[in-house]
């Protein structure tokens, strides 16, 4: 298995040619000594349900897995919490204000960008809109729409982590 550092052949820090495999997830530079780790992306995802039992669902505008289901979130930004990020998120996929009602799992995920492997580490929520905001699809959610929870389909989610998250969600709403 290559190398998740493999596309990277110059050290970021001097630009030297002998930026080499340190272990499985760092390469170390020969001439001046930095050491780059890879470490996880965090990201988010927001469960927003609603009093008549259905769950907010998002359909992806781009890759990877465009055109398939999503919930609302993404990556955190640096100096962002991951309750900053998630509501961040909400905000800029939905249009609506949030509030977080509880952490509920993480899970582990790869996730296929630009050509590259970008691990993630993905902390899933439950969310609450505010009163009278109404979803409307924006930023990089194709489309935004409440599905009865008893027609959600984990399947028809296209990142790994969000439809096995789907799936441990809804066995706890069974």
């Amino acid at each position: 298995m290559p190398h998740p550092l493999d596309s990277f052949q110059f050290c970021p820090r001097c630009g030297s040619n002998h930026f080499l495999a340190n272990d499985e997830r760092s390469k170390k530079c020969g001439q001046c000594g930095f050491t780059y780790y890879h470490n996880a992306s965090a990201s988010t995802a927001a469960f927003i349900t609603n009093e008549a039992g259905q769950l907010l669902v998002c359909r992806r505008a781009l890759e990877p897995a465009c055109g398939t289901l999503d919930l609302p979130g993404g990556f955190v930004n640096p100096g962002e919490t991951l309750e900053e990020a998630c509501l961040r998120e909400v905000a800029e996929e939905t249009g609506c204000k949030a509030h977080i009602e509880a952490y509920l799992f993480s899970l582990s995920n790869t996730y296929r960008y630009s050509q590259f492997d970008v691990h993630t580490t993905d902390a899933f929520f439950a969310v609450k809109l505010e009163p009278l905001d109404t979803p409307q699809a924006a930023d990089d959610a194709a489309e935004v729409f409440w599905m009865p929870l008893n027609e959600v389909v984990p399947q028809l989610f296209g990142l790994k982590s969000v439809s096995q998250a789907v799936e441990k969600f809804l066995s706890g709403q069974r």
